[in-house]
């Protein structure tokens, strides 16, 4: 009776065992197994060795008995199991990158390459000044009684003045590595000689420049230049260049025009002398942006003018919102030294070789 139970018992347990494997497709033969193929599942049902369990019945006997101990059996199994499945844990993956608000989801940590502007820049160079600027007579610059103003950007390039003769003029702008030949445009401020006189030399170099100058010009002067260039007479205001305008003619016993230039920063105002009063040209230059006006620029026509005068004039200015003064020219030393302690670091006492750049003001 007891060989048949002991029989029934291990008889029960291939059962089991039968079909635990027809399931598992590979089963590790022990705990070292596991460690080194961390990539198979264990079987709970195979992995207690099956001579322990006849052994179990054999000694025990009873069906009851047999139940028990395979039970026990798959229990610890599973243990081990749940042991091994523990060590060989795959960590828990980042989680994606997050969508932002109009913006395309990026794969992983993709910089995202934001569109560019261009930035177009102008630059202000004085070519022709009675006063030096820094180290300028080092350089071989020369200094003579005008004035002359190089304005360039990217699209054009602006000859404001022309100085009061050519071979200063021309030393000048070779010295300072300027074409005269790629001169698109000339302002010609007034028809006093110390502006115009170096005209004929930058036409003489091989340029063929449009020259605008105010319509009150006489016409002795314009009739001698329609056959040699393009002449254009300003009245009221003209577009001489991409961000580049004339205020148009201003005053009446001397007729004037400044050059007015549209930056990011403001308005650049440059004028030739300022016969009229430099506070009435900084005002024709109707500045309708937000910025004001960034810089006054050249001859201030104060070099006789008393002190009070030219305290008004600097109070003026001031109250118009002039950021910055750079006097020049025929402005006068006293009058340079007052713009100096009025305006204190934001005077430039500009001269032949001074330069400035600024980013143009955007459409």
């Amino acid at each position: 009776m007891s060989k048949r139970v002991v029989l029934f018992a291990v008889g029960t347990m291939l059962v089991l065992v039968a079909a635990s494997c027809g399931a598992a497709s590979s089963v590790p033969a022990s705990p070292a197994d596991v460690r080194e193929t961390p990539s198979v599942v264990p079987q709970t049902a195979d992995a207690t060795p099956k001579g322990s369990v006849g052994m179990e019945t054999e000694t025990t006997g009873g069906t009851a008995v047999a139940a028990q101990t395979a039970t026990a059996a798959e229990t610890a199994t599973a243990e081990q199991t749940a042991a091994a499945s523990r060590r060989f844990e795959t960590p828990t993956p980042r989680p994606l990158a997050t969508r932002t608000p109009g913006r395309a989801a990026t794969p992983g940590p993709t910089a995202t390459l934001e569109p560019t502007t261009e930035v177009s820049t102008v630059t202000l160079t004085i070519v022709y000044d009675n006063n030096a600027y820094g180290s300028a007579v080092s350089k071989g610059l020369r200094t003579s009684w005008g004035f002359a103003c190089w304005v360039e950007t990217g699209e054009a390039t602006v000859l404001f003045d022309t100085g009061g003769d050519g071979p200063t003029l021309l030393n000048n702008l070779e010295r300072l590595g300027l074409d005269p030949r790629t001169i698109d445009v000339v302002v010609l401020s007034h028809a006093h000689g110390d502006h115009t006189g170096g005209l004929d030399a930058v036409l003489a170099a091989g340029g063929a420049p449009t020259v605008y100058v105010p319509a009150s010009f006489p016409e002795s002067f314009k009739q001698g230049l329609r056959g040699r260039t393009k002449l254009v007479d300003v009245t009221d205001g003209a577009t001489v260049a991409p961000g580049i305008r004339s205020t148009g003619e201003v005053g009446t016993s001397i007729v004037e025009q400044a050059l007015v230039v549209d930056t990011a920063d403001g308005a650049v105002v440059v004028t030739g002398c300022a016969h009229p009063c430099v506070v009435e040209m900084v005002r024709r230059a109707e500045v309708e942006h937000d910025e004001g006006i960034a810089l006054v620029l050249g001859g201030f026509h104060l070099g006789g003018a008393g002190r009070g005068r030219i305290e008004g004039i600097v109070g003026d200015l001031q109250s118009l919102g002039v950021k910055r003064v750079a006097p020049c020219h025929c402005t006068g030393d006293q009058a340079r030294r007052m713009f100096s302690k009025a305006f204190d670091d934001d005077c430039i006492m500009a001269g032949v070789g001074w330069s400035s750049e600024y980013v143009l003001e955007s459409e």
